[in-house]
């Protein structure tokens, strides 16, 4: 079985759409980023169109409010240790139409 390979190109963070977040990966991000439950639930989620879910919040541009690129150009999660399970199932289980063309990773 071949297995995904990322690259780092951070296509997949920067598709504007709901990142839909558990209660677990709720606590686990703000005990992550050592920030009060309440101000994360404020500050840095919002309620996904479909009114069912938490999800990330975006930045004006629609990237992920979490990625960053280091001094390599290559992105970077700055929750990586922690990051919801949707973004870990990138692309198995969860992809954006026309994802191939857009991300440099590969399946090995």
């Amino acid at each position: 079985m071949k297995k995904f390979v990322c690259s780092r190109c951070g296509a997949c963070c920067r598709w504007p759409g709901a990142v839909k977040l558990t209660d677990a990966e709720v606590d686990v991000i703000a005990g992550f980023l050592n920030i009060p439950l309440a101000d994360f639930l404020e500050n840095h989620t919002v309620i996904t169109p479909d009114r069912k879910h938490l999800s990330l919040c975006e930045k004006e541009n629609g990237e992920c409010e979490y990625l960053a690129v280091d001094s390599d150009g290559l992105s970077l999660c700055l929750i990586e240790k922690v990051k919801p399970q949707q973004c870990r199932n990138f692309p198995g289980k969860w992809n954006f139409p026309g994802w191939q063309e857009k991300c440099a990773g590969e399946y090995k």
